[in-house]
């Protein structure tokens, strides 16, 4: 198994426990019912805002934490350059990524539309980024696999 064979799995499921640990987190504090519009807002704000900076800080140490236990265990440095395969690859994820968000965005306004709660578009967008990110992964490990 390659290197990055191995970052995509490493990606892939930090990636879901982040998600299901930071949603778990947030589901004991949500306010319950007869919640007005501005602490609707607030809670949702919040739980996006935060969790974009969780997720960020979080896969950066795991990254790091990946690269050590990388060269570690192999012996090898983690590639410094990547080729025109991986330009490629990761050019795939990115597009696949995209696709699977904007069309979470659009069932997000879709929601508003056939008025919805607002809870429902929040989530919709929240679980469309989880997935879009889990697509990027997946695509790479797919197209690392498989070829292009």
């Amino acid at each position: 198994m390659t290197y990055q064979e191995k970052k995509s799995i490493v990606s892939i499921i930090s990636a879901i426990l982040i998600f299901v640990s930071f949603s778990a987190y947030k589901y004991v504090q949500y306010p319950g019912e007869g919640l007005e519009s501005t602490e609707a807002f607030r809670y949702w704000g919040s739980f996006v805002l935060v969790l974009t900076l969780v997720s960020i800080f979080a896969h950066i140490v795991i990254s790091i934490v990946f690269n050590i236990i990388f060269r570690i265990t192999t012996g090898e440095k983690e590639p410094t350059f990547a080729d025109e395969l991986d330009k490629h690859i990761e050019l795939k994820a990115h597009r696949n990524g995209f696709f699977v968000f904007i069309l979470g965005f659009l069932l997000a306004m879709g929601s508003l539309v056939i008025e919805q709660p607002v809870q429902v578009m929040f989530v919709t967008l929240i679980v469309s980024g989880f997935i879009s990110d889990v697509i990027g992964s997946v695509t790479k490990l797919y197209h690392y696999r498989r070829g292009v």
